[in-house]
């Protein structure tokens, strides 16, 4: 069985715990091996020093945060039986997130989200730097409630997407999915009177919003009514995502508004070139 690799970018605030548990219910699922990588600014740790005592400042932040990462991740280990690798590094972030993607070549990357300020763990902007410049699935956890490892999820869909549309992994995703399956959609017009219908395929139920300026906000509550755990939609610019029929909200909205972890696909190209 292919074994898929999960890397987890984190700056290890109070919510790490929480991403990583979920990266670990996505492992046990997909059948995947995690790497927690982490980087922080030089200014960060070294102040107007000479370079000696730069060099004893950094290599001593080194220590310091492999420590912090070790006893982060040993309970985890413990508890679920899991081997998480782990590196840290100092530098420039998006540059050291944009070449360790590179030489780590993960299937999937696993970020954490603040409620407060989204896009902007590990520095500005970089759930959308990982976005755009990363082909495989992207999965933004949420960061107060995590996926239970060894259970099945609670899945839903937005605008119509098929739950095996640009996942490599979606047969295994889906047979840990509980029956029925939601599907959310935002259409730009309808002549539905309800928000809530039942889909012609008994394994799924769908719920039905008017595009609007609430639209993100009813979705929100349905998600939580639902009790739905994950959410998987398309990254903007597929051709699936950019139908005619369906209002596509913008991914921040949807990211600020929606306290459900978010599970957005591959590009195409990629999970065909890659296997």
């Amino acid at each position: 069985m292919k074994m898929y690799k999960i890397l987890v970018l984190s700056d290890l605030n109070d919510a790490t715990a929480v991403t990583l548990k979920s990266a670990i219910s996505l492992a046990k699922i997909i059948n995947g091996d995690i790497e927690l990588f982490s980087v922080k600014k030089p200014t960060a740790i070294v102040a107007k020093e000479n370079q000696l005592s730069a060099m004893r400042s950094i290599n001593r932040e080194h220590t310091v945060m492999n420590k912090k990462i070790k006893n982060l991740i040993a309970p985890f280990n413990k508890a679920y039986g899991v081997a998480i690798h782990s590196t840290f590094a100092i530098g420039n972030i998006k540059n050291e997130i944009g070449t360790y993607i590179k030489k780590s070549q993960p299937d999937v990357i696993v970020l954490g989200k603040r409620k407060g300020s989204p896009f902007t763990i590990l520095g500005a902007s970089i759930t959308q730097f990982v976005l755009n410049t990363f082909n495989g699935a992207v999965m933004i956890a949420n960061d107060k409630q995590a996926l239970e490892p060894n259970q099945e999820i609670s899945l839903g869909v937005l605008n119509g997407l098929e739950p095996t549309s640009n996942l490599a992994f979606a047969k295994n995703l889906m047979e840990q999915t509980q029956k029925p399956m939601k599907s959310f959609k935002i259409v730009r017009n309808s002549s539905a009177s309800k928000d809530e219908s039942v889909s012609s395929n008994p394994n799924t139920v769908e719920y039905l919003f008017v595009q609007s300026n609430n639209a993100v906000k009813n979705l929100s509550k349905y998600l939580s009514k639902s009790n739905t755990d994950v959410l998987c939609l398309e990254r903007a610019g597929s051709i699936e995502n950019n139908s005619s029929n369906y209002a596509n909200p913008d991914m921040k909205d949807i990211t600020k508004n929606l306290n459900v972890t978010l599970l957005v696909t591959g590009v195409e190209k990629y999970n065909v070139a890659k296997h």
